[in-house]
């Protein structure tokens, strides 16, 4: 996909799948991509409820979400809202049908990577959450 090393964050559930959705996944693998080698899970990020994009794109703090630091995450659905502010700090959130987290990745890399399921708006309070 690229020639350029790549940092990738794969939203996880429980059972160590892509997680339903980006929102609120608190556990995210992370994978080292270099040019020509497959990729690396090198860590996961464990976010406190509070810190979940869901929640941290809704106010108003000044700080770096530790996935701001990635250049890609990916996860089974994701809000239009969550889309947009990752996008504005440089990170490409895509979703996928795709359940492992590795094939999920390589697949990115390969351009093939299946599409998500359809977001449900207002199963997390839309746009503003209402919070």
């Amino acid at each position: 996909m690229s020639e350029a090393r790549r940092l990738i964050a794969v939203a996880v559930d429980r059972q160590g799948r892509v997680a339903d959705h980006a929102g609120r996944a608190q556990r995210w693998v992370v994978f080292d991509v270099w040019p020509g080698q497959a990729p690396a899970n090198i860590y996961a990020v464990e976010l406190e409820e509070q810190a979940s994009l869901h929640l941290w794109h809704t106010t108003e703090y000044p700080e770096r979400h530790p996935l701001h630091g990635m250049d890609v995450a990916i996860a089974a659905t994701a809000g239009e809202g969550v889309i947009r502010r990752l996008g504005e700090r440089g990170v490409t959130l895509l979703t996928t049908g795709e359940s492992d987290p590795e094939r999920a990745v390589k697949a990115w890399l390969a351009n093939e990577l299946p599409p998500g399921k359809p977001h449900d708006e207002h199963s997390c309070g839309g746009e503003g959450h209402q919070h």
